[in-house]
């Protein structure tokens, strides 16, 4: 992109059309060679717009991501030297320009107040903005006004100009000055060579979102302002190592270890000590049947040992018997293995076979 000194003339201009809000498309420029009714601004018509023209300007509108404003009285152009407000009379969707045998057409929404001033005959031409080359051919469509007197002043035309970075080879003895081509700016950002505006100015955001980023790591790290990352991280790794512990909060490893260990020993005697005593009370009451149960309710654990003992009935007659000891009355005294009724009555509440019983508390001999 090249700037030139201020006696260039930059190529912007404003001609009149009729406006009207019936249709649904209004004409933006007209068609082949046309002029501003009482001469354009700084760098007059004629103005000679084509087919071809025309889409180069409908491509480069689609890739637009807001509508294309147009106010009263060309006063965006006019708000940095005034000091007034630019409202919107209306809005150009930028994707419904199309071209037609008469000219440049596009879709606009227009506000109520310009519909009724419209409708109202207070406003009668529509007067888009627009650069164009050496040959006066447009190259875009800026921003388009209601206006009843379409052209504008030498220093509107040049304000409008330094806006938008519009700048061409009007004389060829200006003095240049040396900026950033388009083309490198998009090589630099990394992108393809046909990005749109939209596209730079989003990478641009992201650079300096990145830079923000970066600054607030260094100023956290206490590092200079044009600390290189290797530098930042050198300064982290020195904070870390200056930084000491306070070793009130902390313990040696070997400490806890042993402080763990001991924790569960402790557990462990306790709950060896509770299954006992959980055994010997079964034993005593009879909810445990003998030594063989008990063994084995052990390794059970003390979980199984405790469901045992809750669900198993306490059976006296495995604590005494009603014979004080001898034998009932008509019952199996040899020492043929078979069980006696109390010993029949035991096997049946906990579930047991004869041969299980009898393993596990074997007959006296005689």
């Amino acid at each position: 992109m090249k700037t030139h000194s201020l006696h260039s003339k930059p190529r912007v201009a404003v001609c009149a059309l009729s406006v009207q809000t019936t249709s649904d498309k209004t004409r933006l420029m007209p068609a082949g060679t046309f002029h501003a009714p009482r001469g354009a601004a700084e760098g007059a018509g004629p103005w000679h717009l084509s087919a071809e023209a025309a889409q180069a300007i409908i491509r480069l509108a689609a890739g637009r991501s807001t509508d294309i404003a147009l106010d009263y009285e060309h006063q965006t152009l006019y708000a940095e030297k005034n000091g007034k407000p630019a409202p919107a009379s209306g809005w150009l969707d930028p994707r419904s320009l199309e071209w037609r045998e008469d000219g440049l057409y596009g879709a606009i929404t227009w506000t109520a107040a310009a519909s009724a001033a419209i409708d109202a005959n207070e406003y009668r031409y529509l007067s888009p903005v627009f650069p164009y080359d050496a040959n006066g051919v447009p190259l875009d469509l800026l921003h388009l006004a209601l206006t009843n007197t379409p052209a504008i002043d030498e220093g509107a035309a040049q304000l409008a100009a330094a806006r938008m970075a519009i700048t061409h080879d009007v004389n060829d003895d200006a003095q240049e000055i040396d900026t950033v081509k388009r083309e490198q700016l998009i090589q630099t950002l990394g992108l393809a060579a046909e990005a749109t505006d939209e596209q730079i100015d989003t990478a641009i955001a992201a650079l300096k979102a990145a830079q923000a980023d970066a600054d607030a790591f260094r100023t956290a790290l206490g590092a200079k302002d044009d600390a290189k990352p290797d530098e930042a991280v050198a300064a982290l790794k020195a904070s870390s190592a200056t930084t000491t512990p306070d070793m009130t909060q902390y313990v040696p490893v070997a400490v806890y270890q042993e402080t763990t260990q001991q924790l569960a020993a402790l557990k462990a005697n306790s709950d060896t000590a509770e299954l006992d005593a959980l055994i010997k009370e079964g034993l005593d009451d009879g909810r445990i049947a003998g030594k063989a149960t008990a063994d084995w309710l052990r390794t059970q654990g003390i979980a199984a040992c405790k469901a045992h003992v809750a669900g198993a009935p306490s059976i006296a007659a495995l604590k005494t018997t009603q014979t004080r000891g001898k034998p009932p009355e008509g019952a199996e005294t040899k020492g043929d293995g078979k069980l006696n009724e109390t010993e029949l009555a035991v096997c049946k509440s906990m579930g047991l076979t004869s041969e299980q019983y009898r393993a596990a508390n074997p007959a006296p001999a005689e």
